[in-house]
């Protein structure tokens, strides 16, 4: 916001503060502005209307004069930017896909200039895209043991196998590692560069014994997989621009559809429903053709996303029946999940009922959302 904008614009919404507008006559301070003025040096925290200085910027030359703004055309979200403050980087050198950041957020991944994670908000994506699905299907055995790092299990009883597209940091790999009834994991991520030294919380999904790396093109790899191999698939993919673009068309799906067993679960990145409504119009469209299950939408909370919020969609294919909005399998039950590599900090079973609670927009605007999901 350039200097002056706002000034003598009052707010909608004000609080009992008073303050002088110069004159000696006290006015309301506007209740944004009191939220600026307790965690900021400035002598004065300029508003437009309800905006408080600093959610809107705009690009600057160190001489403070603006310049033209060059980062409001990314197609997947045109007119928006969101800028975090950068303090060091850490990881200069890419490979040809990644670089690392250091910022307010804590570390930062970046993939192709898109931020993908940070410290401070990845719980959320990271839990709620493992365990959406796979509290959804009945846990076929309990924990005889826990020790330290890994379940050990019954070896008589019957156990899951799941597969990770994308994934590469490892968050998905350390929350789907909670679930002591997945005896194999599968992860497909074509980048070989796997930030360990930056990211140890999540990395450390890469230490579980169940785990299996390949490294390659997730299309290929799923045309190769036995029919009926997996129980759950996981897709944590980049969003559909580019060489990920066929991640959200019907041949992929159907090679999906036909990887899962009869019953299996599909959790995929499904984008934000305030952007690309006319995006998850079309993956719903796909999927109810494709799986015969069961077709759901969920979305969760992600500060650091493109508007704020992450979309989620949880296919089943024929077989027995998936309620996704109540957990069958409640990850409070499963003894040590909560704690496996480290605490949850995000999902829990209220979390997983409530992330199906969509809001009217999106119903009237994804007429597949009204007409069929609803009954």
């Amino acid at each position: 916001m350039e200097d002056g904008a706002g000034r003598g614009l009052g707010c909608q919404k004000t609080m009992d503060g008073k303050a002088s507008n110069g004159n000696g006559v006290g006015k309301e301070i506007p209740s944004c502005c009191l939220k600026a003025l307790a965690s900021s040096p400035e002598s004065e925290a300029k508003c437009h209307s309800t905006v408080v200085s600093g959610w809107f910027s705009a690009s600057q030359t160190h001489s403070g004069k603006s310049r033209k703004v060059q980062y409001f055309n990314n197609p997947m979200w045109p007119g928006e930017a969101h800028s975090i403050k950068v303090e060091e980087i850490l990881f200069k050198e890419k490979s040809e896909y990644q670089e690392v950041l250091s910022a307010a957020y804590g570390k930062v991944l970046v993939l192709d200039g898109i931020v993908q994670l940070t410290e401070k908000d990845e719980c959320a994506y990271q839990e709620m895209i493992a365990h959406l699905p796979l509290c959804s299907i009945e846990s076929p055995k309990n924990v005889s043991q826990f020790d330290a790092m890994f379940f050990v299990v019954d070896p008589d009883l019957p156990t899951y196998t799941v597969l990770v597209v994308g994934g590469g940091d490892g968050g998905v790999l350390r929350e789907v590692s909670r679930h002591s009834s997945v005896e194999h994991i599968d992860i497909c991520e074509i980048d070989k560069m796997v930030s360990r030294k930056y990211f140890p919380e999540l990395a450390i999904g890469f230490e579980d014994p169940r785990v299996h790396l390949h490294v390659g093109d997730a299309v290929d790899f799923l045309k190769r997989a036995p029919e009926g191999k997996y129980d759950a698939i996981i897709v944590d993919s980049s969003d559909p621009v580019g060489p990920a673009q066929e991640l959200v068309e019907k041949p992929f799906f159907d090679t999906i559809a036909k990887a899962l067993r009869p019953g299996g679960v599909l959790c995929n990145m499904a984008e934000s429903m305030w952007l690309h409504t006319h995006l998850i119009q079309d993956m719903i469209s796909i999927c109810q053709e494709t799986f015969k299950g069961s077709v759901h939408y969920a979305w969760a909370s992600v500060p650091t996303y493109p508007s704020g919020v992450i979309g989620f969609l949880l296919c089943s294919t024929k077989g027995p029946p998936v309620d996704f909005v109540k957990p069958i399998n409640p990850i409070e039950k499963i003894k040590g999940a909560d704690k496996h590599g480290r605490e949850l900090r995000f999902y829990n079973s209220q979390m997983h009922s409530a992330a199906f609670a969509l809001p009217t927009f999106l119903k009237r605007e994804v007429s597949l959302l009204r007409d069929k999901l609803d009954q």
